[in-house]
């Protein structure tokens, strides 16, 4: 039998050779110097000869590798082979790292078609919140008190939107493990109102006309970079998105069309979306457009023009306009439009919809695609352009009801 003293003794040699512990127990010295434990037996099925690896020396005491030869022997004597136990417990181990929630998570992360931003948002929520406690959990084993108990850890740092949001994101998971055969039940649905009522979150906007006038001459009058201003101007009257306004680029816009084609990688919805330009739209552009015009960007942002606009530089010009973040913000020009196409020039809501890039279906459930109502959109569009420059124009209180052309 070996002893630690004779093993620490043990010197390389030329040649690999073995120092017996008895029971099938050896230790491999390698030329190298390196110390294996092996347990030599014999199959229980084939009888044939096999080696099981136990480690390294001093990694694996004496008293380990006796503890694992003991063990093997054990199954020999049930008639289960313990080299292929090994293989079993690990295929299992892999099957279980592959089932595990985060694996789950990461591989439904992978197929959604989010903007990049988005993506990048609810990866560090999982990140975060959620794979420290339950990521190796196998998904078919969790439970709603379990994710409960991760979400009410979000709760009580103040963050409800947050939470609703994580757990919503954690019930798309185990949607998918369920679809693919991962997960036979999801207990998120068994959640519902286990969390503090999130408050409803509104955009600040201005709807009253006179406000909206008061509003379209400050932008106008607004003194800052050129740049700045001409996104600005461009916000009321496109409405659309402030992140697909601030990365608009030169390639997408067709002034003989008077349209802007955004592609669908820069779409919230991942739908390529038309915007026909109105004649003021086309002014502000060509006036940019000496400026900015050779590089990328409509409207660039820092010294070297490579990246777009600062996502903050509208809400910040809002600011020094004097407009608080409870009156106005810069996605709060879609909802005026939204508001007062539909109220006061009395458009059709799904025209407007449409330009809003909202989902908007046919009576047979169909998608409607991004030329859907393009005459009557740019027929609106135009109408809009119009209505806002009657608002700013007005006296302060004396603002003229607007009329449509036929």
């Amino acid at each position: 039998m070996l002893t630690d003293a004779a093993i620490r003794k043990a010197k390389p040699k030329a040649k690999a050779y073995k120092l017996a512990d008895g029971g099938g127990l050896f230790l491999l010295v390698t030329p190298t110097g390196g110390k294996w434990w092996r347990f030599k037996y014999r199959r229980p099925v084939t009888r044939k000869e096999n080696l099981l690896a136990f480690g390294t020396y001093p990694e694996t005491s004496l008293a380990d590798a006796r503890a694992k030869r003991e063990e093997a022997k054990r199954l020999l004597q049930n008639g289960i082979d313990p080299g292929q136990q090994r293989k079993a417990e690990k295929l299992a181990g892999a099957e279980r790292a592959a089932n595990s929630f985060e694996a789950v998570a990461r591989e439904w992360l992978a197929k959604q078609s989010w903007v990049p931003g988005y993506l990048v948002k609810v990866t560090a929520w999982f990140e975060k919140d959620v794979f420290p406690w339950i990521g190796a959990r196998p998904v078919a084993d969790l439970t709603a008190p379990e994710f409960l108990a991760v979400v009410q850890r979000v709760e009580q740092r103040g963050a409800i939107e947050s939470a609703h949001r994580i757990l919503q994101n954690c019930g798309q998971v185990m949607r998918y493990a369920c679809a693919t055969g991962r997960a036979t039940s999801n207990p998120i649905p068994n959640l519902r109102g286990s969390l503090t009522a999130a408050p409803e979150k509104h955009h600040a906007a201005i709807t009253d006309p006179a406000a909206i006038g008061a509003l379209m001459r400050a932008i106008e009058g607004y003194k800052g970079s050129l740049v700045t201003r001409c996104a600005l101007r461009l916000a009321p009257l496109l409405f659309v998105r402030p992140g697909e306004l601030r990365n608009a680029e030169w390639a997408e816009i067709d002034f003989a069309a008077a349209e802007w084609r955004i592609p669908a990688e820069k779409m919230k919805m991942r739908e390529p979306h038309l915007v026909p330009l109105c004649r003021q739209a086309v002014d502000i552009l060509r006036e940019l457009h000496p400026l900015t015009g050779r590089g990328s960007y409509v409207f660039p942002g820092g010294r070297g023009g490579d990246r777009p606009l600062s996502s903050n530089a509208v809400l910040a010009a809002l600011r020094r306009m004097g407009y608080a973040k409870d009156e106005m913000t810069g996605h709060g020009f879609r909802a005026i439009a939204r508001t007062v196409l539909d109220e006061v020039l009395g458009f059709r809501p799904d025209f407007i919809e449409h330009q809003l890039a909202h989902a908007v279906r046919d009576a047979n459930g169909r998608a409607y695609n991004r030329t859907s109502y393009l005459p009557q959109r740019r027929e609106m569009m135009q109408a809009w352009a119009d209505y806002l420059d009657s608002l700013r124009e007005a006296e302060a209180g004396k603002v003229v009801p607007f009329k449509r052309s036929a």
